[in-house]
């Protein structure tokens, strides 16, 4: 990040971890050249993926966090349309401890088979019902009300293959330099998100469409 001003990287730092829109203007329209520092950052050292033969799209985020809530049917919609070479997935980000619980619900629904039908439903006990969800019994009592076996979430939610996959969630977000969510990794390469890219979570998802665009002529 050092072709940023420092004046910048203390405004985007600021902004970042909670991905406020900030009032930049859009410095080019999705047909120009994207420029790196204005549209995306390069991650350095490049991450390892774990798509092979794909390019992969990686977003991390925080349950908790309302721009990744407001995000997240915008993503949902441009998911839809990646073509067959796209692999996606999620990192759940924990900055603080008190993220820590959000990030085991994330996983553990994943670990259960259960994201696909409960990610927006967890999204929604955060941000339309606001439910307390600060704890591993909030959690679970939201969860058994999900159809899930209390027990079964609670073995689950506090087990040894949760607390692997919340450290290396949180490697993952300390090596690509995470500083905000939600932000969106490409090919272990390439960062962009809103804060990055003009204050539009529209245009971060045309800066992640043409880096895709453009790893996929590099290869050819």
């Amino acid at each position: 990040m050092s072709f940023f001003s420092h004046q910048r990287r203390q405004w985007l730092s600021l902004i970042g971890l909670t991905g406020i829109s900030a009032s930049f203007p859009v410095l080019a329209d999705k047909k120009d050249e994207l420029r790196e520092g204005y549209d995306y950052l390069v991650v350095k050292p490049a991450q390892p993926t774990d798509a092979a033969g794909k390019i992969e799209v990686v977003e991390f985020f925080w349950y908790g966090c309302p721009h990744c809530f407001d995000f997240d049917p915008q993503l949902e919609a441009w998911l839809k349309k990646l073509p067959a070479d796209v692999a996606f997935r999620r990192i759940h980000v924990a900055f603080r401890d008190d993220f820590v619980p959000h990030q085991r619900l994330f996983y553990t629904l994943e670990a259960l088979g259960k994201l696909p039908e409960l990610h927006k439903k967890a999204f929604e006990a955060f941000h339309v019902q606001r439910l307390p969800m600060n704890n591993a019994d909030q959690i679970a009592q939201w969860a058994s009300q999900q159809g899930l076996d209390k027990k079964t979430f609670l073995d689950m939610y506090n087990s040894f293959s949760i607390n692997s996959k919340c450290a290396a969630a949180k490697q993952a977000s300390d090596n690509w330099k995470i500083r905000g969510v939600p932000t969106l990794g490409i090919q272990g390469k390439y960062l962009t998100s809103a804060s990055i890219a003009g204050g539009r979570h529209e245009r971060a998802l045309e800066v992640a469409s043409q880096l895709i665009d453009d790893i996929r002529k590099k290869r050819k």
